[in-house]
């Protein structure tokens, strides 16, 4: 078991910390030399101060075709940690709303009337597959949990300045229809990752009976916790954990949570 350590990167709209990553652009080299530098997942937690930009990400297949060989989609999900009372984001586009409407909107600066606004709380859970155009408001803190790819294409920046990938965002923008946004259901399964929600009262144990670190490598985020520790099977201690900390539990691992917490247990298919 590896305790991980957020590696940090300040945005013009707030931070990201990235708290599992072996990718190249933010690697923790304690996870790396534990499961390789191709580890399928990346791990964040999004402090939005101001809107992110309108954006959208490519898939497995598109990704190799605008970028090269080697290069990943991004599927992403979001947990609100935390939201201002009117926080909202955007979640795909209204129905109906078809790739040339968006470029003659984008070269008018009238993207807004397109895009699907909805409002989110504390607890709620948005999965965000590969070709949803997105953008994350202001007011927001969440967990980010996604495809290791650092890939953003952007339609639309509000004016601040930043380069735009209009051509390559069109081209891979999907309009299919959106799950509703509701509070964590656990466990939640895509093709890429699963997630499940533990309410530690007492104690639970858990086993990573896999095989391959670099495919096998659970994580435990802490959610939130009131006087819980953390051990493996040859410490009779363990630690204290805090809330936003993140694990990585080995092939070969047997971790205990005692105490009271909740925690989630993120592992790559």
């Amino acid at each position: 078991m590896i305790k991980l350590t957020p590696i940090t990167s300040e945005k013009i709209w707030g931070y990201e910390l990235w708290i599992a990553s072996t990718h190249p652009n933010g690697t923790q080299p304690d996870f790396a030399k534990a499961v390789g530098n191709d580890f399928p997942l990346l791990v964040k937690i999004i402090q939005a101060n101001d809107t992110l930009s309108i954006q959208v990400h490519p898939d497995d297949k598109a990704a190799v075709e605008l970028e090269g060989p080697g290069n990943r989609g991004k599927t992403e999900c979001w947990y609100v940690l935390d939201a201002a009372p009117d926080a909202k984001l955007v979640y795909g586009l209204k129905d109906g709303a078809t790739k040339d409407q968006l470029a003659q909107a984008i070269k008018n600066n009238a993207l807004e009337p397109f895009l699907n606004f909805v409002n989110v709380h504390k607890g709620d859970f948005i999965f965000i597959p590969a070709g949803t155009v997105h953008a994350i408001g202001g007011g927001l803190r969440l967990l980010e949990v996604q495809q290791s790819c650092d890939l953003t294409y952007r339609l639309y920046d509000w004016g601040r300045g930043r380069e735009v990938h209009i051509e390559k965002g069109l081209a891979v923008i999907k309009n299919d229809k959106r799950k509703p946004i509701a509070q964590f259901k656990s466990p939640f399964e895509c093709p890429y990752f699963t997630m499940e929600q533990i309410d530690v009262r007492g104690g639970w144990s858990t086993f990573n009976s896999g095989k391959d670190p670099a495919k096998d490598t659970q994580l435990l985020y802490i959610l939130s916790t009131n006087k819980a520790v953390i051990r493996t099977s040859g410490d009779s201690f363990g630690k204290p954990i805090a809330s936003e900390e993140i694990y990585a539990i080995l092939p070969g691992d047997k971790v205990t949570v005692e105490g009271t917490a909740s925690v989630i247990k993120i592992k790559p298919i």
